[in-house]
């Protein structure tokens, strides 16, 4: 991992807390609210009042004398003890510089301590199509793992299809139904696909529910892998979960949480018990019928993740799954393993505003209809650009307009810009900043953003939650915007439009790579 920027003023700090007494004290700074408190500001000082027993302002005066580096320009103690830090022009040039040095890998490899991590996300019933609440699942798992491998984990991607159990036989049962010209059974799949795919799958009438049930969702797994293709959802493993009940991996893995003593037997059924390893009640593992119960299947496949020598298992479920948290955890403590290692990340609702919107599949609104009316970007965009525990409204109206007002176009459209301006520039495409550049205002505001770039992608990984980068796009275009507005590029002096030429350049390059990192792309027109 490489020193941002920021972390080199960060480490400069550190180095002159260390003189005072404050070994091995990360230093984080902030940027103030008010440019006028100085360009990044630190709160050091109080942490280390208790520890050296000195009023922090006492202290804060001793770092600021300690403090060396080529980049800080100036320091003043304000309010209670605080560091705010000026830097220099020549932070700034260093921090254009090492955009463009680095290109489309800058920023990457932020995470301090990378591993081997598995995102399991979208997986559902093969038994229709993926529909928009779904969608938002596809593209927060996506733009998570997306976000891992760049911060520098290693990273698997996979989709768990439930293609096991009673759902399965209603999907074939509803196949067959709809190929006679009858009605789905009541509790059947009642939407309009239903007849589509029976019609697809040419079984003749005497064809049984088990035939109709497998055709039907071999068809239904290659409709939904094309669907989230389109999407821009890659996978590395498709995972079917009738795999475990056929390879006998539910029956070991009862067996095993058995030889540990977490299994007792109970009206003729066989319990887990997980109530004493944190989960709200114990679990039936299999029912007195003899058949198995999900909570089986996940022992199994729980089992399968973490002997794939993945460090941690990220679980991506709706909101109507919060009680697996405790569930699955307490199956991995039983299975002897870190329940650490279990992640499960809940997702809220998707309600949508449909607008001009169809809806193919019956009573729901698939991720196709979605895509074909506001298009990929904007539904990958939008399904992220909120943290993925609220409630996200979708705006049809809203994200089909070409207007400041559409946060994925206002985004773009600062890409575009910026490409526009490149090719009019003679030597745009290869400009460095001047050794004389000063940068005013609004322009070192825009370094400011794309310096910290890399402490975002690190914070946004560590705390799972890639709608950081769809606001730092956001926020980042705004300040293009603002440089735009103030700061001539083409036509000024030639050492000033050098070193606004390579602002562009560095402000497209972490653009492109911010969007790319929640699937979005980032056009050289508009």
């Amino acid at each position: 991992m490489s020193a941002s920027p920021v972390s080199e003023l960060s480490a400069a700090v550190e180095r002159a807390v260390s003189a005072v007494g404050g070994d091995g004290l990360a230093v984080g700074l902030e940027r103030p609210a008010d440019p006028g408190h100085g360009d990044y500001a630190t709160a050091i000082a109080l942490q280390l009042a208790k520890p050296l027993r000195s009023a922090p302002r006492d202290i804060a005066g001793r770092i600021a004398a300690e403090l060396e580096s080529e980049f800080i320009e100036s320091v003043e103690i304000a309010g209670p003890g605080f560091l705010n830090l000026r830097v220099t022009p020549s932070w700034h040039r260093h921090a254009v510089g090492r955009v463009l040095e680095q290109g489309s890998r800058y920023g990457a490899g932020a995470i301090a301590a990378p591993g081997r991590i598995q995102v399991e996300y979208v997986s559902g019933n093969p038994t229709g199509p993926v529909t928009v609440a779904t969608a938002r699942n596809a593209a927060y798992g996506d733009s998570l793992a997306r976000l891992f491998e760049f911060a520098g984990h290693d990273v698997g991607r996979e989709y768990y299809f439930n293609d096991a159990g009673r759902q399965i036989d209603l999907f074939g049962e509803s196949l067959k139904a709809r190929a006679a010209g009858a009605e789905p059974p009541e509790d059947g799949y009642q939407g309009a696909y239903v007849a589509d795919v029976a019609a697809e799958l040419g079984l003749g009438p005497d064809a049984d529910v088990a035939a109709w049930a497998r055709a039907g969702t071999d068809a239904m797994i290659g409709r939904i892998r094309t669907t989230l293709a389109r999407f821009r959802c890659s996978f590395d493993t498709w995972f079917l979960e009738r795999s475990l009940y056929e390879t006998g991996a539910v029956q070991r893995a009862i067996d095993r949480v058995r030889a540990e003593g977490h299994v007792y037997d109970a009206d003729g059924a066989v319990w887990l018990r997980s109530s004493a390893l944190g989960d709200d009640k114990d679990r039936v593992l299999v029912r007195s019928d003899g058949s198995f119960t999900y909570v089986a299947g996940d022992l199994a496949y729980i089992t399968d993740k973490l002997e794939r020598g993945f460090d941690t298992a990220v679980y991506v479920l709706g909101a109507d799954h919060h009680g697996y948290i405790g569930r699955l955890k307490a199956a991995a403590q039983a299975l002897g393993y870190d329940p650490a290692r279990v992640d499960v990340q809940i997702y809220q609702l998707v309600r949508l505003r449909e607008g001009k919107m169809s809806k193919r599949a019956g009573r729901i609104v698939t991720l196709d209809d979605l895509l074909d009316a506001i298009g990929v970007d904007a539904a990958r965009y939008a399904l992220v650009q909120r943290g993925h525990d609220q409630p996200i409204d979708l705006d049809i109206d809203l994200l089909t307009a070409q207007n400041a007002e559409n946060p994925v176009y206002y985004c773009q459209y600062a890409h575009a810009r910026i490409a526009a301006i490149l090719r009019r520039a003679d030597g745009g495409e290869a400009a460095e900043p001047d050794p004389s550049w000063r940068p005013e205002p609004a322009e070192a505001e825009l370094v400011k953003a794309l310096a910290g770039f890399p402490g975002l992608v690190a914070e946004a990984a560590e705390r799972r939650g890639p709608h950081r980068l769809a606001g730092y796009a956001q926020d980042t275009a705004k300040a293009f915007h603002q440089f735009y507005k103030q700061c001539q590029v083409i036509g000024v002096e030639p050492p000033v439009e050098r070193s606004r030429l390579a602002l562009c350049r560095a402000t497209a390059q972490v653009m492109r790579t911010a969007l790319d990192l929640v699937g979005v792309d980032a056009p050289e027109s508009m």
